[in-house]
């Protein structure tokens, strides 16, 4: 599903990783979830594609192209959990790797032009939207299923793995007019609705929320439980919730960086 994107690598401060591109129109950072660029995940960003933007998708951990599999999932936790760029149970500060993330988006921007930048990251990469933000192109971050800090103990669960400077940064940006959006299912206790309740209360209508019901998942997903709103727990079909939800992102993606 790669063949039609085209590899290409960005380096920022020494730090060297492989990016594939595609599309014409304002730029969209898709950043992929554990265990790394699936097959799911690209078609996700193929939708992106196809509605009008370049999308640039990363690949920070794992192989592009390969499928979901339990020993490929273990082995993309047990990489995050033991390199320096993904600080995994921090509250208070976010995973170094999102200082990459923000001149990737100041480059895509550059390169494809427009308002701005979209962002969305998934699972483990879920909160680096938000860190993003300290990017002033950056105008359109969704957060799906965010969990980081992985949610050991009442503090982490509500945590938002950002910095107080980063979190002042979106606070003082909602408060001018800017928006997240964020994705969940109702059930799932790696992004646990402590967290989007810390997003309501900090963010106010700054934040959108979309809570999904763990019966609408995906029943041939390979996740254990509902988890990958987008990707793999996404039933492919019109007024499906999951279908609606990655809808919505693109939607969300043409308000924030194509309405005039």
């Amino acid at each position: 599903m790669l063949s039609d994107y085209t590899q290409t690598e960005f380096t920022h401060e020494g730090k060297t990783k492989p990016v594939y591109v595609r599309g014409h129109g304002p730029a969209v950072i898709v950043i992929h979830e554990i265990p790394g660029i699936t097959p799911n995940v690209t078609r996700f960003a193929d939708w992106v594609v196809d509605a009008g933007f370049r999308v640039y998708m990363p690949l920070l951990v794992g192989e592009a192209g390969r499928d979901v599999s339990i020993p490929y999932v273990l082995k993309s936790i047990a990489t995050i959990c033991i390199r320096h760029e993904f600080q995994v149970l921090a509250s208070n500060r976010s995973s170094p790797v999102t200082g990459w993330l923000r001149a990737l988006a100041r480059h895509a921007h550059e390169e494809a032009g427009g308002k701005g930048v979209g962002a969305i990251g998934m699972c483990f990469s879920g909160n680096f939207a938000m860190s993003m933000m300290m990017e002033p192109s950056v105008m359109a971050p969704v957060l799906s299923q965010p969990s980081l800090p992985f949610p050991i103990g009442a503090a982490r669960k509500a945590a938002l793995h950002v910095s107080p400077e980063e979190l002042a940064n979106l606070k003082a940006r909602c408060a001018k007019g800017d928006k997240l959006l964020g994705l969940r299912f109702k059930g799932d206790v790696t992004s646990p609705d402590e967290r989007f309740e810390t997003l309501r209360r900090e963010l106010g209508d700054g934040f959108e929320g979309i809570e999904i019901d763990d019966k609408y998942a995906n029943p041939k997903s390979p996740e254990p439980k509902p988890h990958s709103v987008v990707t793999e727990d996404l039933i492919d079909e019109d007024g499906q919730p999951t279908k609606e939800a990655a809808k919505r992102v693109i939607a969300f993606f043409v308000e924030r960086l194509k309405a005039a």
